[in-house]
């Protein structure tokens, strides 16, 4: 058994692959539910930039539970304990221990996971998948020249991965 918003949590882990910290620490601001679009701002990415997760129709209906759990709150997941907080992070590691997965499973494996179901189920691009990962070209020269979000691309994505998803749910 655990708690709505823990669930809530992991299964925005797996259909946004953000890492663990950016998912806790978001912020109703942060969340455009007209465009389906989710920034996390700079200060709060590894990589210092700002990133851009499109929302799939799965986790817009997440985020509007969540509005009215906590759409009270400055953050979508509000501490237990302290609600003026975030929720911690251990908290979702926890939830996967409990849920028999201790050693096979972590916050950061959801993004394996998707990684692996995007080239090999879906047959995306490495570099689409890798920018929804928020990873940044690894070559200097690739990281002054190529600037390419492949939005587009991946707006289409996420909804086919959350429908894959549900598909073997």
């Amino acid at each position: 058994h655990i708690h709505r918003q823990t669930y809530l949590a992991l299964r925005l882990l797996l259909l946004t692959f953000v890492r663990t910290c950016e998912l806790v620490e978001a912020r109703w601001e942060e969340i455009n539910f007209e465009k389906a679009m989710w920034v996390i701002p700079a200060e709060r990415m590894k990589m210092n930039l700002p990133h851009i997760v499109p929302l799939s129709r799965q986790s817009l209906a997440i985020f509007r539970e969540l509005k009215e759990m906590n759409g009270n709150r400055e953050f979508i997941f509000p501490g237990y304990y302290n609600p003026r907080t975030h929720m911690c992070k251990n908290t979702m590691l926890v939830a996967i221990k409990r849920m028999g997965y201790n050693g096979k499973m972590t916050g950061h494996g959801f993004r394996s996971l998707a990684l692996g179901i995007l080239k090999e189920k879906l047959g995306y691009a490495h570099e689409i998948a890798d920018r929804q990962l928020a990873h940044v070209p690894k070559s200097s020269v690739d990281r002054a020249y190529d600037r390419a979000l492949f939005l587009p691309q991946r707006i289409k994505m996420m909804q086919e991965y959350a429908d894959y998803i549900d598909s073997i749910g």
